[in-house]
């Protein structure tokens, strides 16, 4: 009997050994938790005092540029005028996309007709054809799906150019990626800076509407 008593006495001594190394641990583990949570709550403090200060550098860049009579927000837009401009003075000396001289030249033309509209930003004509050209800053490719769309949708908004010939452009200062090389692809005339002058370039596949 006695045996047994020592037994049981010494299985439940076991027991509570092994209770008392898992609360260790759990309360280990907890303060552990605890010391990353201050870590973090630390950095978490420290990021935004650092989100603060950038703010705060911002809001003074700002200010210093509207002072020296820059508006940040609106300078892609100047970008893009200045772009037109450079392009369109330009052709206007010189009215040719490769060998096909043009005798008129505008811009920036808007139009409205049935639920229809689109922005041109530079149209040359002749007694045949149409020269559009899509002027960008810097050029993506995306910017030839809008020019292709243009282009489709320019004898629906002026049907008196149905005869006529119709030839897509895309001019740009710079071009991003593949822009350059997929313009040519797709049939398009690529018109780029160089210097104060404009370069030229075209396939013999040129996409004719």
């Amino acid at each position: 009997m006695k045996a047994d008593n020592d037994m049981l006495e010494n299985k439940m001594t076991t027991i509570q050994d092994d209770i008392w190394t898992i609360l260790h641990e759990i309360v280990k583990g907890q303060k552990e938790l605890q010391i990353a949570q201050q870590e973090n709550e630390s950095e978490i403090a420290q990021l935004r005092e650092s989100q603060k200060e950038t703010n705060e550098q911002i809001r003074e860049t700002n200010e210093t540029l509207k002072r020296m009579g820059i508006d940040f927000g609106n300078m892609k837009k100047n970008q893009g005028d200045v772009a037109e401009e450079f392009f369109f003075n330009s052709l206007l000396d010189d009215p040719h996309l490769g060998g096909i001289h043009f005798d008129d030249i505008a811009k920036s033309q808007f139009k409205h007709r049935g639920n229809l509209q689109e922005e041109y930003d530079i149209v040359m004509t002749n007694g045949n054809a149409i020269g559009i050209v899509e002027v960008k800053y810097k050029a993506h490719e995306k910017d030839l799906e809008k020019l292709e769309r243009k282009m489709r949708n320019f004898k629906k908004l002026f049907p008196i150019y149905e005869a006529y010939k119709l030839y897509g452009a895309i001019a740009s200062f710079h071009f991003y990626d593949k822009a350059k090389e997929e313009a040519l692809n797709q049939g398009f005339f690529v018109l780029q800076r160089s210097g104060s002058v404009i370069h030229t370039d075209a396939t013999e596949n040129l996409l004719v509407l």
